[in-house]
């Protein structure tokens, strides 16, 4: 039986605002979490876990791939943390499908085994990063409030086949992919970590508009999040600049 909903009423967090760096966080509102893990026991057991953490709050939990696209998005949370292995449909598909339900929500994978090929299927469909369970409490709570921060949780060997992969897809830029300068000022404040608010008090716009260009450039990139759209737009300059100096 899968726990579908948690509703905490927890006042002890911190939503992060426009003045703190990326990753740092204000004592306001408290990040909203959700789980996705099959074993009752290991999900019980990891909602006490991130309700335990002092910047956040375990909204729901659910034990399926197809329970989660049913009650994650009415909860919208501020990242989910998504086992790779689930029935029927795999954490790998739910992520793709659910990126594109909410795509402001940072997803990060949840794996027992340090499978770099399954890790890198599911970066491919969408997740912002991975953590492997035996993470401790401590490093648990930096990777959230990294990933909420716009940062990417993943090891350098990990983070190095993404671009590798990207590189390799990389299409000539034409008319009809070309960022506009808005768009590359976005990306580029995103690859330093900063989350849509900051983007939004840099730059002197909403957020609304924020989200609205971010949402172009997915479209234009064919991406789903918004670690693929730096990775992409990263590897894209490198290939540019090699062309220019040949």
């Amino acid at each position: 039986m899968s726990l579908k909903t948690v509703s905490l009423p927890n006042p002890k967090v911190m939503k992060p605002d426009a003045g703190s760096p990326p990753g740092e966080a204000s004592r306001t509102t408290p990040l909203k979490v959700a789980l996705v893990e099959d074993q009752p026991k290991v999900r019980e057991s990891w909602i006490r876990l991130i309700n335990s953490l002092s910047d956040f709050s375990c909204v729901c939990a659910c034990g399926t791939g197809e329970e989660a696209l049913r009650v994650i998005p009415l909860e919208q949370p501020d990242a989910v943390l998504m086992d790779i292995f689930l029935p029927r449909m795999s954490g790998i598909e739910c992520t793709a499908r659910l990126k594109e339900l909410l795509p402001q929500t940072q997803i990060v994978i949840l794996t027992a085994m340090d499978d770099q090929e399954l890790v890198f299927m599911a970066l491919e469909a969408g997740a912002d990063g991975y953590l492997l369970k035996r993470t401790k409490p401590s490093e648990l709570r930096a990777a959230l409030l990294e990933v909420v921060g716009g940062g990417a949780p993943m090891t350098s060997q990990i983070a190095r086949r993404v671009i590798e992969s990207f590189r390799r897809k990389a299409q000539p830029r034409n008319e009809s992919t070309r960022l506009s300068v808005r768009e590359e000022q976005i990306l580029l404040l995103l690859s330093h970590g900063y989350s849509n608010k900051m983007i939004a008090d840099k730059l002197e716009l909403s957020i609304d508009t924020v989200c609205s260009h971010l949402k172009h450039v997915f479209s234009k990139m064919h991406v789903r999040s918004r670690t693929q759209a730096v990775v992409r737009y990263m590897a894209s300059k490198t290939q540019n600049d090699r062309g220019d100096g040949l």
